[in-house]
């Protein structure tokens, strides 16, 4: 099995970023009112904050001196309130910004998923399901950042420090630009620090999605990987991946605590002058005792914000990272194009016709070329053939889970490129070779299609596929839970509750793909009679390896190398002894 590969690229690098303004325009303006009481709360919080170092001056300079208990009963009082207000704006901040931005984040991804559920069944043939799981899961976390806590240290701590800057500046000027050299030599530093680890969390974010889904792909081959007594194999596959997303997350924790190490020496430097500076000024008879220490408090509260930048940027640049990578799948076209599809089928006959149809996978790789047929209403036509001619190609095509390159296929001679998805799928039914079955019971997965169905249409399903053949044996009945993807059930048991799930979804076309490959003899032979009952008055398009489960056929078109070799009933492709007799006579011996 493949190990990792790294995905960069230079076009994934220069992709358009999503940007503050963009990111204040999409997600913090639309929760303005929300967002203007954290401001206001912050504000109070910030200012009720400074208290304590404003009064420190008066409680030096004035009340100690003077023994004045009246005014220090008066300072208390104050800087108590100011405490109070602290803790109840704290407590009203978290309850309305980060609760917001929680909800935030589950409206995300409610939206990522029906964005990627839009998409056309090409886009999951070439991404991962565990890929598609962190992108919808993890990638929009961050923006918890620009509603909650980011938001409020960074909103909070500028509003701090402008005010514990002028406050400063009234105190000693001298000492203030002192200090703010430092403070600008790291803003410098922080910036390019910011510039550069933005691509290290968009990168963590591909590494980690690659990660997943190949956890998720082990996770559910487990049988395989025993059978062929692979672990070790896949133990080094998972630690490589692993490896490179903490190499990763090494380069940004390298950045980040360099730019707290530059910070803590800046200003470390700073506070050291700071001290020699007012030192000399108080000995001077310049400054007082109480300016001194509520410089120096107010200092701390202007430098705090200053040293928590790292911890703020990488934060609001984690979740910058995350909104681009959303924004990526956000963007992408929708398999329903809402300005060509505007044909609505509410009622559909089936009569399905291909008029010279090409399609292509690959550039310069048709699959299929200039196919032409017709499937009158209710009529049941067969496709055969060798692995790889085209089969699923054609049905893909009528189940509009693929576009033609050329030509035009048609639904009672409309054009199914024009034709809205949703109301042409409502009569469709689809059944697979390797049917897919949700985690949960019996009932539920009959019921996928139509989960508000009366149990007599629950119960004419079930004995038209003949599920309750073995139904009847479990203890639970329909309410037997099947495990993940059914593994509970045998290859024919789960056959027959998709064909049951068909049957009451009650389509008026009917693809079936290889739906009987699975099935013993017995089976088999259960599956055809249910079949008789699902294709009754129903136009149905039959892939099958079994040629003897498709005799009764209407039409059997042969295909081979995308192109029809063949078609005629039977009896007719019998007697013409070619393609079909040879596939015919040799199933007959083995």
């Amino acid at each position: 099995m493949k190990h990792y590969k790294s995905k960069t690229n230079k076009s994934k690098d220069n992709k358009r970023k999503v940007t503050i303004a963009q990111a204040f325009k999409t997600i913090i303006w639309p929760r303005r009112n929300l967002v203007f009481i954290g401001l206001i709360l912050i504000v109070l919080s910030r200012l009720s904050s400074l208290v304590l170092p404003w009064k420190s001056k008066a409680l030096l300079d004035d009340v100690i001196p003077n023994k004045d208990y009246d005014q220090l009963y008066s300072l208390l009082l104050i800087v108590g309130i100011a405490i109070l207000v602290q803790a109840i704006t704290s407590f009203l901040l978290t309850k309305i910004l980060s609760v917001q931005a929680q909800y935030l984040i589950s409206e995300l991804r409610a939206k990522v998923q029906r964005k990627v559920l839009s998409l056309p069944i090409r886009f999951f043939d070439n991404t991962k399901s565990g890929e598609l799981v962190s992108r919808i899961m993890t990638d929009v976390e961050g923006v918890r950042n620009l509603i909650g806590t980011g938001l409020v240290q960074m909103v909070g701590g500028t509003i701090t420090a402008v005010i514990s800057l002028i406050l400063l500046v009234n105190i000693s000027l001298s000492m203030t630009l002192f200090v703010l050299v430092p403070v600008a030599i790291f803003g410098i530093i922080a910036l390019k620090a910011f510039k550069y680890i933005r691509p290290i969390f968009r990168k963590r974010g591909v590494i980690n999605a690659q990660v997943t889904g190949r956890l998720t792909e082990t996770l559910a081959g487990v049988r395989v990987i025993k059978a062929f007594n692979a672990e070790e194999q896949e133990n080094k596959t998972f630690e490589a991946g692993v490896e490179r997303l903490f190499q990763n997350v090494k380069k940004s924790l390298t950045a980040t605590a360099l730019m707290t190490s530059t910070s803590t020496f800046l200003l470390g430097i700073a506070s050291t002058g700071i001290m020699g500076i007012g030192g000399y000024k108080i000995m001077m008879g310049e400054l007082t005792v109480g300016d001194f220490l509520s410089f120096t408090l107010l200092l701390g509260f202007m430098i705090a914000p200053i040293v928590q930048m790292s911890n703020i940027g990488s934060q609001l640049t984690e979740a910058l990272a995350g909104l681009d990578r959303t924004e990526e799948l956000m963007n992408m076209t929708a398999e329903e194009d809402q300005e060509n599809r505007t044909i609505i089928m509410d009622k559909v006959d089936g009569h399905i016709e291909f008029k010279d149809v090409s399609f292509q996978y690959e550039e310069d790789k048709e699959v299929l070329h200039n196919i032409n047929f017709s499937v009158p209403p209710g009529s049941v036509t067969a496709l055969v053939g060798s692995s790889g001619s085209g089969k699923s190609t054609i049905a893909g095509l009528v189940a509009t889970f693929l576009n033609p390159k050329s030509g035009t296929v048609t639904i009672d001679n409309q054009d199914l490129s024009k034709v809205n998805l949703s109301s042409y799928r409502q009569h469709l039914g689809v059944v697979l070779q390797d049917e897919f079955l949700f985690e949960g019971t019996i009932r539920e997965n009959i019921l996928f299609p139509k989960p508000h169905a009366s149990e007599a249409e629950l119960q004419h399903a079930v004995k038209a596929a003949y599920v309750n053949e073995f139904t009847d044996r479990f203890e639970d009945g329909l309410n037997t839970l099947i495990g993940e993807r059914g593994v509970k059930l045998s290859g024919g048991q789960r056959q027959r509750l998709a064909i049951a799930r068909a049957i009451l979804s009650d389509p008026k076309i009917i693809i079936l793909d290889e739906a009987t490959s699975n099935l013993d003899t017995e089976s088999e032979g259960l599956i055809q009679k249910s079949l008789s009952e699902l294709t009754k008055n129903r136009t149905t398009i039959v892939i099958a390896h079994r040629l003897s489960t498709i005799k009764k056929a209407d039409q059997i078109l042969v295909i081979e190398a995308g192109h029809i070799a063949e078609r005629g009933s039977h009896e007719e492709l019998i007697a013409k002894e070619g393609r079909y007799f040879d596939l015919y006579t040799y199933q007959a011996k083995i």
